[in-house]
């Protein structure tokens, strides 16, 4: 459970955030929510709509307004504002007009909750998660990026849905860069105590490797489907992101594929990248040792470098 004078800020009161917020005071993750948005007759509408069910939900109340203000001695800031990604658009391309947005925003954040830890999952998450980083100056591990855990979602669901079995008991990660060129780690995946490769069907159907490429295909491309089909993604990474946050005030030491520049990568101190790290009350705490096949490096090492050459681009490389 989360303490009693938890609180959240979430920024952004488009269809990410107010989701995020929804499924926040739901879950209960923290006492206090709090949203936050520039346009001031939006957030305001939001917050009035949130208020109206806050007897139904866990959390104990629902705060907001246009001025960061409200933000003020958060334990957690979350930041979902930024433009959106187009149907057809990379999370990459999004790069430079959302840098610009957070340059703007973020010193102010800082200030007036400056013991927060702060999430991004605005996209490009990885490469905003490292320029925030450098903007924030803040202790290590205190900034991260949602990276990678709703992409890890996905995968175990597409992967319980053929097998017959709850996504709970599918222990499989995406990890990368959260976009294109993220993977999925197939030889440490497992399915109760099986390894994923032996797994099979009740009919003894096991995955082959074309299947096992056509479902990592679909969990790469799943948001691009869900953005052509309804303009944004929001339900499923608004309860990710209130999940995130729970192991935060919980200090839960979860195990979760974030994005961080703590990601114990040699050689890519340069980029903010998901690896399965422990997440607790300070933040991301540590990564976890990574255990790749020869393919799998290589592929980490390709979204390593897709990632650097956008931070290149925006003007924050090293």
């Amino acid at each position: 459970m989360t303490t009693s004078t938890s609180k959240l800020s979430v920024i952004g009161a488009g269809s990410v955030g107010t989701a995020l917020a929804y499924a926040a005071m739901i879950r209960g993750s923290a006492k206090i929510v709090a949203l936050q948005d520039v346009n001031e007759s939006k957030v305001e509408a939001e917050v009035l709509d949130l208020a109206h069910g806050t007897q139904f939900m866990q959390s104990s109340s629902i705060i907001g307004g246009a001025s960061q203000d409200v933000t003020a001695d958060s334990d957690v800031v979350v930041i979902t504002a930024g433009a959106k990604q187009k149907p057809g658009q990379t999370r990459l391309d999004l790069a430079a007009k959302n840098v610009s947005i957070l340059e703007s925003m973020l010193p102010g954040l800082v200030e007036r909750s400056p013991n927060a830890v702060f999430m991004l999952v605005t996209n490009p998450v990885d490469v905003l998660t490292y320029v925030a980083t450098k903007i924030a100056g803040l202790p290590d591990g205190r900034v991260f990026g949602s990276g990678t855990v709703l992409d890890s979602s996905r995968l175990r669901w597409l992967l319980g849905k053929r097998l017959g079995v709850s996504a709970r008991s599918v222990h499989s990660m995406i990890i990368g860069e959260h976009g294109d060129s993220e993977f999925a780690m197939w030889s440490t995946a497992t399915v109760g105590q099986l390894p994923l490769r032996e797994a099979c069907t009740q009919d003894g159907n096991c995955f082959s490797a074309e299947q096992l490429d056509q479902i990592e295909h679909d969990v790469i491309n799943a948001a691009y489907k869900v953005i052509e089909g309804k303009g944004a993604t929001n339900y499923a990474i608004g309860v990710s992101g209130a999940r995130i946050v729970e192991a935060v005030l919980g200090d839960q030491k979860a195990v979760l594929p974030v994005s961080s520049i703590h990601h114990g990568i040699e050689g890519a101190s340069d980029v903010a990248i998901s690896v399965p790290s422990i997440v607790g009350r300070g933040g991301v705490e540590r990564a976890l040792p990574l255990l790749l096949d020869e393919r799998e490096q290589a592929r980490l090492d390709s979204s390593v470098t897709a990632l650097r050459d956008t931070i290149k681009l925006v003007g924050y490389a090293e």
